[in-house]
Order: structure tokens, then sequence, then C-alpha cells
């Protein structure tokens, strides 16, 4: 499957009273990653279609304290496409090695914002998103 590569600095206000990047941080550095892997899709298609990502679950482990001035890689992935759900596996390192800073594991549903019930994930928007992340 496609992997999208986003490269985000660690700024000063992303860091705790111990100097390293607040665990709440990666949560919104996970998801700008997320929303990169799906620039693809026009803005008209998310206009036409009425349709919303949801996160549904999100598991993360930390591995290694990021600090002011590192860059981080963050390497995305779509894990699974279900019925009704969708799985990224997304990978944060320091950018330029192997050291893995975190994992996550975040599971999203897509709504029908005019019913905000989810969608089956089959026919037209299975087509439209395999195409667009090239799975």
């Amino acid at each position: 499957m496609e992997k999208t590569i986003v490269k985000l600095p660690v700024r000063g206000y992303h860091l705790d009273g111990y100097n390293h990047v607040n665990n709440a941080r990666y949560l919104e550095f996970l998801e700008e990653a997320r929303w990169q892997h799906f620039d693809n899709i026009s803005k008209d298609a998310y206009k036409t279609l009425k349709w919303a990502f949801v996160i549904v679950n999100i598991n993360i482990n930390y591995k290694y304290p990021a600090t002011f001035g590192d860059v981080l890689r963050i390497e995305t992935t779509i894990d699974k496409i279900g019925g009704k759900s969708m799985t990224f596996q997304q990978e944060v390192f320091l950018n330029e090695t192997e050291t893995p800073v975190c994992d996550a594991k975040v599971t999203f549903v897509i709504l029908d914002t005019a019913t905000g019930k989810p969608l089956t994930i089959e026919g037209d928007l299975l087509q439209l998103l395999q195409k667009e992340i090239s799975i």
C-alpha cells in the first residue's frame, strides 16, 4: 500500500514541563499526516459525497522522547479496509534515522453527513478510496 511521509519540526510550544513533546501533541502530528495522506482526494469529492472521516479508536505506543529542534518523520499507510471502517498504521521516527518515537493504529469510519451514520465502504466509495490511496 502507498506510504505517505510527512516531516514536522518540533516547536517550543509542543513541549511539556519535562522539555519533551507532550503526549497529546502526537495526536495533532498524526492527524496532520493523515490529512496529508488524503490530499489527493479532490475537495469536490468531499463536497459532492458529503462525508466525513471520524476516528473511532486510536492506540499509541510511545517509544522515545522527541525534543525541541527535532524533526519528526511520520509514515502513514492504510492497514486495512473493512466493511464500515478503515485502519491507518502510523509510525513516527526522528528524521534521517530509524529511531522510533511512537507508532499508532487509528481506526475511523466515514460518516454520511446528512444522516450521521457510517457508510458501508463499497462501490463508488471503495473505488474512490482505492484510487486515491493506491491500494
